[in-house]
C-alpha cells in the first residue's frame, strides 16, 4: 500500500494534469442582455442577478463561505441547491437535456469528470486560475473543472463507548472487520455520498479489486447501517447510537469541537480520497454572474475559509495552516489516486456495491 509523499508535489498528487493557465473571458457586449466570448462560450447573459448553485459542501460551512461573495456582489440572488455528493450527481445527469443549475460548487471532482463525459460543462478558466495546483484542475485549457480543496476518510470513534465495552480504538482499515466491532459501525453509502465513494475507491486503489471486495465483504459483517450522508456517521458516532463512524475528517473534528467524546482517527493504511470542485454548466445562455462566481470560488478570500475546514487547498500558500484538530499534515496520509480512473469505474463500482451490501442501507 502506498501512499503520498512530499516528493511528489507540494500538495496532493490527484492526476498527472497538465496545468490550465488564463483568465475569464472578456464581456464584448453585442446586444442587449447578450455578449459574445472569446473563450468559446456562446452567448453570455450579461444582465441576469439570479444564479442557481448545485453544491454538495456541508450546510453548516456555505453560510461562511459565501460572506465575502455578498459583500462584493450584494445584488445577486442565490439559489443555493444542497445536498450529498451523489444526489446532485444524479440530478445533473437527469437534466443534461434541460439544465436549471448554472454553476456546480464543491462537488467531487469524479463526478465532474463523470459530467465532463457525458458534455454538460462548459469550459471556463476563471480569473487566478494559474494560481491553481496542477493537480486540483482539469487538464484541458480552458479548464473544464477546477478545485478548491481535497477531503478525506477518517474514523469518527466515541471514546467513552469504546472504554465501556473495553474496546480499543481502531486505527486501520484491518482493525474495523475484527469480530469485537461487530454492530458498531456505520458507514455512508456510496451512491449517495461522495465519502462513500471516496472509501470505497479508495480501497480499491490500495488494493485492487479483487482485495477490495474480499475485504468490504468482512466489513460488511460489522457494519450496522449503511446511511446517504457522508457527515451522519460522525454524528451518530458522537452521540454514541454507533460508536464508530465512518466519515471524513472536518465532519469528526467539528464533532469533537462540539464537546462530543470522539477521537478523529485517520487510517493506517492511507486515507481514500478527492477533491472539491467548481465547474460552469453547458447552457444555451450563459451568465456573467456564473463566471463571477467561478472567480471569487479561488479567491484568497474564499479561500482562507476554506482552510478553516480543510487542511488541504489547491492554492499552496504561506498562509495555509492545518485546521484546529489536525496533528499533522494530512497530505502524508492520502493514498494514492487517479481520478480519470476512478471516474471511468464510478457505474461499475456502485453497481457492484449495490449488489453486494445495499439491503443495509437506510431507508431514503
Amino acid at each position: 500500500m502506498k501512499k503520498l509523499t512530499r516528493s511528489l508535489v507540494v500538495a496532493v498528487t490527484l492526476v498527472t494534469l497538465l496545468s490550465a493557465c488564463g483568465k475569464s473571458a472578456s464581456i464584448n457586449e453585442s446586444a442587449p442582455g447578450a455578449a459574445a466570448s472569446p473563450a468559446g462560450i456562446g452567448n453570455i447573459d450579461a444582465t441576469s442577478k439570479e444564479l442557481t448553485v448545485y453544491t454538495a459542501l456541508e450546510d453548516d460551512a456555505i453560510k461562511s463561505y459565501l460572506a465575502s461573495y455578498k459583500k462584493k456582489y450584494p445584488d445577486i440572488k442565490l439559489n443555493i441547491v444542497r445536498d450529498s455528493t451523489g444526489v446532485i450527481t444524479a440530478k445533473l445527469l437527469a437534466e443534461k437535456d434541460n439544465p436549471q443549475a448554472d454553476i456546480v460548487w464543491g462537488l467531487a471532482a469524479t463526478s465532474l469528470l463523470v459530467l465532463d463525459q457525458s458534455n454538460q460543462l462548459e469550459p471556463y478558466a476563471p480569473q487566478g486560475v494559474d494560481r491553481i495546483l496542477p493537480e486540483f484542475k482539469d487538464k484541458n485549457v480552458p479548464a473544464h473543472w477546477v478545485g478548491i480543496d481535497a477531503w478525506e476518510t477518517a474514523f469518527i470513534v466515541n471514546k467513552k463507548e469504546m472504554d465501556k465495552r473495553k474496546l480499543p480504538i481502531p486505527e486501520s482499515y484491518a482493525d474495523l472487520i475484527k469480530p469485537e466491532y461487530k454492530g458498531l459501525i456505520t458507514m455512508p453509502n456510496p451512491s449517495s455520498s461522495g465519502t462513500g465513494f471516496l472509501t470505497v475507491s479508495g480501497l480499491v486503489q490500495l488494493e485492487g479489486k479483487d482485495k477490495a471486495w474480499d475485504y468490504m465483504n468482512k466489513l460488511h459483517e460489522n457494519v450496522a447501517m449503511y446511511v446517504h450522508s457522508g457527515s451522519k456517521p460522525a454524528k451518530l458516532a458522537g452521540t454514541g447510537e454507533y460508536p464508530i463512524g465512518i466519515s471524513f475528517g472536518y465532519r469528526g473534528l467539528q464533532e469533537k469541537k462540539n464537546g462530543s467524546p470522539v477521537e478523529v482517527v485517520f487510517p493506517k493504511e492511507g486515507s481514500g480520497w478527492d477533491v472539491e470542485a467548481n465547474a460552469l454548466i453547458k447552457k444555451q445562455k450563459i451568465k456573467q454572474v456564473s463566471q463571477q462566481f467561478l472567480d471569487w470560488a479561488i479567491t484568497d478570500e474564499a479561500m482562507k475559509e476554506y482552510n478553516k475546514n480543510y487542511a488541504i487547498l489547491a492554492i499552496k500558500t504561506d498562509s495555509s495552516v492545518l485546521p484546529e484538530g489536525y496533528k499533522v499534515d494530512p497530505i502524508k496520509q492520502l493514498v494514492k489516486n487517479d481520478l480519470n480512473e476512478i471516474a471511468k469505474n464510478r457505474a461499475s463500482i456502485l453497481a457492484e456495491w449495490d449488489k453486494r451490501y445495499n439491503t443495509k442501507s437506510e431507508p431514503k
